[in-house]
């Protein structure tokens, strides 16, 4: 015989047996479903990843553009402004020249006792002008004797000089004037035929 107890017991037992069978039958859908929404998340980070690592790629692309463009601009505006160092002495040049040309004139007249103290006067300005452009870089262009060379020479006249080669540099009507590597002003000049 079975008690009330009993039966009760086992009403709840059994209950209690279905609930949990319930729940478990419950659970694995829930775990399948948090399994494929765990998969659904892998794949939408690995997407996002990917999405990621290309925008990297493509900022460190533009980074690297930027940065060679940066260089590249400052390599240039140092280049400039060594030139600009290099050189800056060139429009003053070109304009003293033609004083020098004319100092020169003055001292291919000869000194007399009259003006001896005139000429040495031209003389030591003469002398002051050179030293300070040599200082700066102009030197002259030794021609006289010289093969004829178009980017240091400009030919006026050409003749006919006796003991001499063709293309060789005989008469100078103005010196020619570079400075540095840079001509300043052609050497105006007669050439042999």
């Amino acid at each position: 015989m079975t008690t009330e107890k009993e039966i009760l017991n086992e009403t709840v037992e059994e209950a209690a047996e279905e609930v949990v069978e319930e729940t478990v039958e419950n659970e694995e859908p829930k775990k399948k479903k948090k399994l494929f929404e765990k998969k659904e998340n892998t794949e939408e980070l690995k997407t996002r990843i990917s999405e990621l690592e290309g925008e990297c790629a493509r900022l460190k692309n533009e980074y690297l553009k930027a940065y060679a463009d940066t260089e590249n601009t400052r390599r240039r505006l140092q280049n400039d402004f060594e030139s600009r160092q290099k050189y800056r002495i060139q429009s003053f040049a070109l304009d003293i020249l033609p004083a020098i040309d004319n100092l020169e004139r003055a001292l291919a007249q000869k000194a007399t006792p009259e003006n001896e103290s005139y000429y040495k006067g031209v003389e030591m300005i003469y002398n002051q002008l050179v030293y300070a452009l040599s200082k700066e870089g102009v030197e002259v262009i030794e021609s006289l004797n010289q093969p004829f060379d178009a980017a240091w020479h400009q030919a006026v006249m050409t003749g006919e000089a006796e003991g001499v080669e063709p293309g060789t540099v005989i008469e100078v009507f103005q010196k020619g004037y570079k400075l540095k590597d840079r001509l300043l002003r052609p050497a105006m000049v007669k050439v042999s035929e």
